[in-house]
């Protein structure tokens, strides 16, 4: 296993790795789960981009935006694993929570999280903190950590 973490601004993305991130969020939110939406919503500029690769292919990214772009509170999104099962959506949800601590002074973090995935986060310290809501036709729940 080669598994690396990468983490950099937009700004510090080659073309090649951006281009790389975008088409994994596509295969995995708009091919997979058939969920046609707007992924490029103006918030990846001011972000902290956090993917895992191993053997060079990406298994797991997310990005972390300051409070009042995505979010009003620093929020975590676009959290994929082209692998489940391995441990790496755990540890970039890890890695995320330490970046928007150390970069963006962090504390407190919202998601938006796919309602089936609420158990995932409350491995990593988030709670629920809204009711149901249908969010791109599938069902979400606010979810917060806090420090």
């Amino acid at each position: 296993m080669d598994l690396v973490l990468h983490k950099k601004l937009f700004r510090e993305l080659t073309v090649d790795e951006l281009y790389e991130l975008l088409r994994v969020r596509a295969e995995v939110f708009v091919v997979e789960q058939d969920c046609v939406y707007q992924d490029l919503d103006g918030d990846d500029q001011v972000s902290v981009h956090l993917w895992l690769t191993d053997g060079g292919k990406v298994v797991a990214l997310c990005r972390v935006c300051p409070a009042g772009t995505h979010m009003e509170e620093v929020s975590i999104g676009r959290v994929i694993t082209t692998e489940r099962g391995k441990g790496y959506g755990k540890r970039i949800m890890l890695e995320g929570i330490k970046v928007a601590q150390e970069h963006f002074n962090a504390k407190r973090i919202d998601i938006e999280a796919q309602e089936y995935a609420r158990g995932f986060y409350e491995q990593v310290g988030f709670r629920q903190s809204s009711e149901p809501f249908m969010l791109d036709g599938i069902p979400h729940i606010r979810m917060t950590w806090t420090d």
